[in-house]
């Protein structure tokens, strides 16, 4: 994966004790907001590591449990006065990823993303300020959640890039649909990536995501390193190709990929 180990990715190796330092009071360079249930943290020239999900993908009530589960992981810390041990910070960890992960790939709620025109509408979102606002690691886009892994550039904050995605993509969905209402749940996950290692770990995860939630022949998912092949992951090894840059992209990602020849989003802003 050397074209993700670029000076500014491990600079995000500062960030390595980011859990027990954003949890237990230390900033550190570390930007720390919250909205609704989970507090989200921002650090200049980080990677990050984000799941968003549609509005009834994951009932309120797991939401609350699972918070308040990181709550009392936290304040035992806390009242020790000390940071998050290796093994707290590896519970953090699996409430906001595998727990939810289990709860999304269960297949909760309408799961508008499986219609291609849906999906292929957030792909192309995500594609149009690449290399602008962001540099694109990875993505996926399930049926009920989206991953993404990317680098902001300087000047665009996690939070106003997320809600570009969001609220471009939830207008044009809910026409498409014929529906009002939230399309996404208001919160999102993220995790600054650590290092290149947990780096490696990450998109290999957002690679492998539909093959562990059985879902055959998936085409809407993208790794920007040849040396983890989405189609290959999903079985598909003649479905993907490599392109500049050692671009590897499924059959549906290298169409939405064309940024240059593909829709001009001229609402996304």
């Amino acid at each position: 994966m050397k074209a993700h180990r670029s000076a500014a990715v491990l600079a995000a190796s500062e960030s390595s004790r980011q859990t027990s330092q954003r949890d237990a009071g230390a900033t550190d360079g570390v930007t720390v907001r919250s909205r609704g249930h989970l507090p989200h943290w921002e650090q200049g020239g980080a990677t990050y590591f984000v799941t968003f999900r549609l509005a009834d993908s994951l009932p309120q009530s797991a939401l609350k449990t699972i918070e308040f589960e990181r709550s009392d992981i936290v304040k035992t810390a806390k009242q020790q006065g000390r940071e998050l041990t290796p093994v707290e910070q590896s519970r953090l960890d699996k409430l906001f990823s595998d727990r939810i992960e289990e709860y999304l790939d269960g297949g909760e709620g309408a799961c508008h993303l499986v219609r291609p025109e849906i999906a292929k509408l957030v792909a192309e979102a995500l594609w149009h300020f690449d290399g602008g606002r962001y540099a694109l690691l990875a993505w996926c886009v399930m049926p009920n959640h989206v991953h993404v892994v990317f680098q902001p550039s300087t000047g665009y904050p996690l939070a106003d890039i997320l809600h570009s995605w969001k609220s471009f993509t939830a207008k044009r969905a809910n026409q498409i649909l014929k529906r009002t209402g939230n399309f996404w749940q208001r919160e999102y996950y993220d995790h600054l990536v650590r290092d290149a290692a947990d780096l490696d770990r990450i998109v290999w995860y957002v690679a492998g995501n539909p093959a562990r939630a059985d879902l055959k022949d998936w085409p809407w998912v993208w790794t920007r390193s040849a040396a983890v092949p989405a189609a290959s992951v999903r079985g598909q090894r003649d479905a993907g190709a490599t392109g500049s840059g050692g671009d590897v992209a499924s059959a549906s990602g290298r169409q939405v990929g064309q940024r240059d020849a593909g829709a001009t989003l001229k609402e996304h802003k």
